[in-house]
């Protein structure tokens, strides 16, 4: 009799358990709200996801040059970061898309100059092709 009254508590226990249920609290930029194709950040457990951020700014411009598509990618990243109470110190791995490798130095010299050593973990993948008229998209995790 004991035995049955006990693996219930443990699956109540197992199921009440505040370290099992995590609240999502989902991060829009200042003029976005709920309902578009993707959320921007999922801030869950002191982790952020950040979804693919393309170099163009809040009218969809795209800049002028490549350094500037970057920067303004790593610009939405970091907008992301503010609206979670995080900064670019934050980040523990970044995903990079390059339509073409020729960019990786390019890509290279911008990104340094926003993350500050030691840098966070990165990976870079060059693709055939980006959604738009975009060269560069730029994904990031960070950790409080």
């Amino acid at each position: 009799m004991l035995k049955p009254i006990l693996s219930v508590l443990f699956l109540i226990s197992i199921f009440a358990s505040p370290a099992i249920r995590t609240d999502k609290k989902f991060i829009y930029l200042p003029g976005t709200k709920a309902g578009g194709n993707y959320t921007p950040g999922i801030l869950m457990d002191g982790t952020l996801y950040i979804s693919g951020q393309l170099g163009l700014d809040a009218n969809g411009k795209l800049p002028a040059d490549f350094e500037g598509e970057v920067k303004q990618s790593l610009d939405n990243i970091g907008a992301v970061l503010k609206e979670a109470g995080m900064t670019p110190a934050d980040v523990v791995s970044v995903q990079v898309y390059l339509t073409d490798g020729e960019l990786f130095q390019r890509m290279n010299a911008v990104y340094r100059s926003y993350f500050d050593d030691p840098r966070p973990t990165r990976t870079t993948v060059v693709v055939a092709k980006l959604v738009g008229p975009v060269h560069i998209e730029i994904t990031a995790t960070a950790r409080r």
